[in-house]
């Protein structure tokens, strides 16, 4: 591990400064992914700026009905918030889905947005990745990807981003907010994250050295009635092959409102705009949610090892769909 200087940061403005003045540092909140990755030699920073102690850590409501998140609210206390278990239970279960326990003590909400992904080849320095060494090549093309991506990849990379907490957010139209060093900034975070193309390295839509300060949920009733479902290879701390947040609201039968976004099939939360559209104002029936799958999965591109998923996701939509139909039915 290269050696690192520390330096804890006493105010927002005075975090990203010292970002600014030294391209080479990092910011380090929880640390459970930045301490790994320089662990293995792919993060090299010459300092770490803890923002561990900034005062970010509060869960409040907003004006409108919605709750803002601060950045370094640790994953625990976000699933444990009754506000969070009340009106958007998917997020909750989606980040008690995630990591251990003791992973989700220290690792933060800023963080968890950040984190890059576990494509074996990112960290195994003897192979090409573009992420890590733009212009390198993929390994994973011709090596192993039964876990990468189906959705939104390129010839440039097929990883895939291992957040389950980053899911549940983009289906609930969460806008992340950030501090940059010409003043603060917000994005939606279905545009947070950037596309693949031929510059899969560039992840974010964040400036430079721009430190994440909250994340907010609008008012969504929809959210109330939602599940987070998550498909591993083992039922213990393993990241997911394939995952769902679902929300729907029904009338007479009919779909008055739904959410729907999928993860570990792409660079990045997936929300499912197509299916969601097919659903409106249709029957809440496992024939209308197979339909509304299909036209999302449509544009799923499988490589040879990873076709599993097309299906496995679509049985995702169809079970979770119908659960939520019956429970709002009762």
């Amino acid at each position: 591990m290269r050696e690192f200087g520390y330096q804890r940061a006493h105010d927002v403005q005075g975090a990203v400064a010292l970002l600014g003045a030294d391209p080479e540092a990092r910011y380090l909140g929880g640390g459970t992914n930045l301490v790994d990755l320089m662990k293995a030699g792919v993060e090299r920073p010459a300092r770490l700026v803890d923002v561990r102690e900034l005062p970010l850590d509060r869960i409040e409501p907003t004006g409108d009905g919605g709750l803002r998140i601060g950045a370094t609210v640790t994953n625990s206390e976000l699933a444990a918030h009754p506000e969070v278990r009340r009106r958007y239970p998917a997020l909750a279960q989606a980040v008690l889905a995630g990591a251990s326990g003791q992973l989700r003590n220290m690792a933060t909400v800023g963080g968890n947005l950040l984190q890059r992904t576990r494509c074996p080849y990112f960290t195994d320095l003897a192979a090409p990745c573009n992420k890590r060494t733009p212009g390198s090549g993929c390994a994973a093309l011709r090596g192993e990807h039964r876990n990468h991506a189906v959705l939104g990849a390129s010839e440039h990379c097929v990883a895939v981003h291992p957040s389950d907490m980053g899911v549940a957010l983009a289906a609930f139209d969460a806008v992340v907010s950030y501090e940059a060093a010409d003043g603060p900034g917000e994005a939606p975070l279905t545009a947070f994250y950037l596309p693949v193309g031929d510059t899969p390295h560039r992840e974010t839509a964040l400036p430079p050295g721009a430190l994440i300060t909250a994340v907010t949920l609008p008012p969504a009733p929809v959210a109330a009635l939602s599940r987070y479902r998550k498909v591993r290879e083992r039922a213990s701390y393993a990241f997911a092959i394939g995952s769902l947040a679902a929300a729907l609201d029904v009338a007479d039968g009919a779909v008055r409102d739904v959410r729907l976004a999928f993860g570990a099939v792409a660079s990045r939360p997936w929300r499912a705009r197509t299916a969601e559209r097919a659903l409106i104002g249709g029957p809440a029936s496992a024939e209308a949610f197979a339909a509304a799958a299909d036209a999302e999965l449509a544009a799923a591109d499988a490589l040879p090892q990873n076709g599993y998923k097309v299906t496995l996701i679509r049985n995702l939509v169809v079970a979770v769909l119908t659960e939520l139909a019956e429970e709002a039915a009762r």
